[in-house]
């Protein structure tokens, strides 16, 4: 029973001892397997093959337009001064003299010959009373002298008077007859200087500056009194480049917008200047525009001239770039790749920029975001909502 025990105790020693020794040989060996990969791999990557590239970054997409082509009011943008278009000054034509009374005020109606000014004429009207008795009197000598002449052609036959004294009473009849003429020509010359004493409108118009008051001693070295514009015609006289005035012709329509105003005038080009001012290299377009109280001679005032229309791309500001070469815009090729475009800008207004040169309208041109592309780039373009677009 002893022994059995014994024999018992010993067997299940050595079973244990037996199996811990096979889970260190694998130990070992799992071990040794690990450190023989870490190894292989490491000098793999160390000694042989090549490194795998790493992937590419996708290319970035950007906002693309196709214009198209748009059939556009070709115009020109303008400033200038209003005038008026036949400004008249108006001064004392006669010898002048003192201001009697003044009838019309800046602003008002006047018709032609209708009179703007009076001045005292008392001196002068007793002139013209002293002439008109001198005709009277010139007017009776010549009438005595007619009836003298008269009586002696009928003596004449019955020979109490001679053929000498015959021509001698013709002499004084026909002298008598010229201090007439005289006389009356002094006198209406001494009217016509009263006359002339009214300052008077030489045509119709509107009334733009008055000068003069009443008392004041006027002479024709006052120079203009009144400042009448012709008909209340006006105009505005517009500063032009000479590539702009070039494009231009008489008959163009413009619309036409004071400073500080929001509504727009028609008109239409009657004159364009033929130089061009070789220091400022502007030309001038004379834009007529009738009368309307807004419109005031010397202010100053923008004007669209409409001259013609063409078919042309338009574009939202945000494509147009510019640099010391001009403006240019990209363009996405059939290869995905960004590609410049030179191209000249035309008129720029709410809707866009015009670009009459450059561009077929067929292209994808980059919306936005050109100043962060080159040329050559890839890209993935993406067509833009039109109706989407902020131009």
């Amino acid at each position: 029973m002893n022994v059995e025990s014994g024999i018992q105790s010993d067997y299940s020693v050595y079973d244990y001892d037996d199996e811990q020794a096979r889970r260190r040989r694998w130990l070992i060996i799992g071990g040794a397997v690990g450190l023989l990969l870490v190894a292989a791999v490491a000098g793999y990557m160390m000694f042989g093959g090549e490194k795998a590239p790493p992937p590419a970054p996708p290319a970035p997409g950007v906002t693309v337009i196709v214009p198209g082509r748009t059939t556009i009011d070709a115009s020109v943008s303008a400033t200038g001064t209003l005038f008026a278009k036949r400004e008249m000054p108006v001064g004392v034509a006669g010898e002048g003299g003192m201001v009697q009374s003044v009838l019309v005020e800046p602003g008002d109606w006047v018709a032609a010959g209708q009179t703007l000014a009076v001045i005292e004429r008392s001196v002068q009207s007793q002139q013209a009373n002293s002439l008109a008795a001198s005709v009277r009197v010139a007017q009776a000598d010549a009438d005595l002298a007619q009836s003298e002449l008269d009586r002696a052609k009928a003596l004449v036959a019955r020979g109490f008077i001679s053929k000498a004294d015959i021509d001698r009473k013709t002499a004084s009849r026909d002298a008598a007859v010229a201090r007439v003429a005289v006389a009356r020509a002094q006198l209406g010359q001494s009217r016509a200087e009263i006359g002339r004493l009214n300052i008077r409108s030489p045509a119709a118009g509107l009334v733009l500056t008055r000068a003069v008051e009443p008392g004041q001693v006027v002479s024709p070295g006052n120079g203009a009194l009144f400042r009448v514009a012709k008909g209340g015609e006006l105009e505005i006289r517009a500063l032009l480049a000479e590539q702009d005035i070039a494009r231009l012709k008489v008959g163009d329509r413009a619309e036409v917008t004071p400073i500080g105003g929001k509504r727009a005038f028609p008109g239409t080009i009657w004159q364009i200047s033929p130089v061009i001012d070789p220091q400022s290299r502007q030309g001038t377009a004379r834009i007529q525009m009738r009368y309307d109280p807004a419109l005031r001679p010397g202010g100053f005032a923008s004007a669209t001239i409409t001259s013609g229309s063409v078919s042309a791309p338009r574009l939202p500001e945000s494509a147009v770039l510019h640099d010391e070469k001009g403006a240019y815009v990209y363009a996405v090729g059939p290869d995905n790749k960004v590609v410049r475009r030179d191209v000249k800008t035309g008129d720029v207004t709410d809707a866009g920029v015009v670009i009459p040169s450059g561009l077929q309208g067929n292209e994808k041109i980059v919306l936005s975001a050109g100043a962060f592309l080159n040329p050559g780039d890839k890209v993935t373009p993406q067509l833009a909502d039109p109706a989407s677009i902020d131009r």
